[in-house]
């Protein structure tokens, strides 16, 4: 049985969305090759295929080794301009990191981009297009369903939130990019609704906005809530105590967020960002500033129809990033990549050819 190594580092920070990309993937993985191949973590041993969810250094080191064994694959959770508004860095460090992070990805032999936008920008850096393969995100529905309304009304407790509140969620690292200030300018003109943000500064200082956010969280009005970074296994119930998903994010790839609260049939608001194009299409609400934003959250909370068909929207979404249909894709994807890789020929067979040559050319 071949044999597909998962290389991950990405629970070395906790509340990121690459790491639950990663955990989802890789236990999709697992279930459609199941009898075909056996996957493996952050082994040692010699495999076909080495998938790299992470660049760590110390993976990098061991590139070389593995494109010997069979193929390499690099997922790629981000690029340069994607970072380069999530951790405050100095300018010298950054220029370091950018370079190492696209020499990584230039030494694999495919990549896969969770976005099909990235393609293009991947070019843009001197990656092949031959070489790049989109497989979206996928969520699990065991863990991301819709709750009855007598547990979402629990759970409304449990977080000390009225029953009758229209509630406004948004899930997410703090930093600047992902839009906390608007979110907070949002729930400012909606004195009447709860804003709940689930998520921290996963990267600590380094996070972009640190000061900013920490000053501005201590003046908060009376609707707003921040959670802190929740467990995994809590935020289904996080999701479910929500009304609308609103993510005012000014930089995104696919955010795993998005497609959990599609999974729990709740509307979707975003910003109208060119990359959302070619994966949200009618599933998700988009606005371009802060009237539009305020805009479609009244009108989900004061129009019922509105809402209603919303939701069916966030849902149908749902459907078209099932675990059937990217399952699906990435076990194509793999025996594909598979049937690639050039096995060694054993010496004894390498020694009998030369034998039977010799001895044709003896004889």
């Amino acid at each position: 049985m071949m044999k597909i190594n998962m290389m991950s580092k990405a629970d070395m920070v906790k509340g990121q969305g690459v790491l639950s990309a990663h955990d989802e993937q890789v236990a999709l993985a697992a279930q459609v090759l199941k009898g075909k191949f056996e996957v493996l973590h952050n082994a040692k041993e010699s495999c076909e295929i080495t998938h790299y969810h992470s660049i760590n250094p110390e993976f990098y080191l061991g590139i070389g080794r593995r494109k010997r064994q069979g193929k390499t694959v690099g997922y790629v959770h981000f690029l340069p301009e994607t970072v380069e508004n999530s951790i405050h860095l100095p300018q010298f460090m950054k220029k370091i990191f950018y370079r190492y992070m696209l020499s990584f990805y230039k030494r694999m032999d495919k990549l896969v981009t969770v976005n099909p936008y990235f393609i293009e920008r991947l070019a843009h850096y001197g990656i092949p297009k031959e070489r790049v393969t989109y497989i979206p995100n996928v969520v699990s529905e065991e863990d991301f369903y819709p709750l009855p309304r007598e547990e979402r009304a629990r759970i409304r407790r449990e977080y000390r939130i009225s029953k009758d509140a229209f509630t406004v969620l948004c899930v997410g690292q703090l930093q600047k990019r992902k839009g906390v200030v608007d979110f907070v300018e949002a729930a400012k003109k909606m004195p009447d609704c709860m804003f709940v943000w689930a998520g921290g500064f996963s990267f600590g200082r380094i996070s972009d906005g640190y000061e900013e956010i920490r000053k501005m969280m201590k003046h908060l009005p009376p609707n707003v809530r921040f959670l802190g970074i929740v467990d995994r296994e809590k935020m289904n119930e996080i999701y479910n105590m929500a009304d609308v998903m609103f993510l005012p994010s000014y930089e995104e790839l696919f955010p795993m967020t998005i497609l959990e609260s599609m999974n729990c049939a709740i509307p979707v608001l975003v910003r109208n960002l060119p990359i959302y194009d070619p994966i949200l299409f009618d599933y998700a609400l988009r606005g371009d500033n802060m009237e539009a934003f305020v805009s479609t959250l009244k009108q989900l909370r004061e129009d019922p129809d509105f809402y209603q068909r919303s939701a069916h929207a966030s849902f149908a979404g749902h459907e078209c990033y099932s675990r059937e249909h990217v399952g699906q894709m990435w076990k194509e994807y793999y025996e594909k990549t598979a049937a690639e890789v050039k096995r060694p020929v054993p010496v004894w067979q390498r020694g009998g050819k030369v034998w039977r040559q010799k001895e044709q050319q003896f004889s």
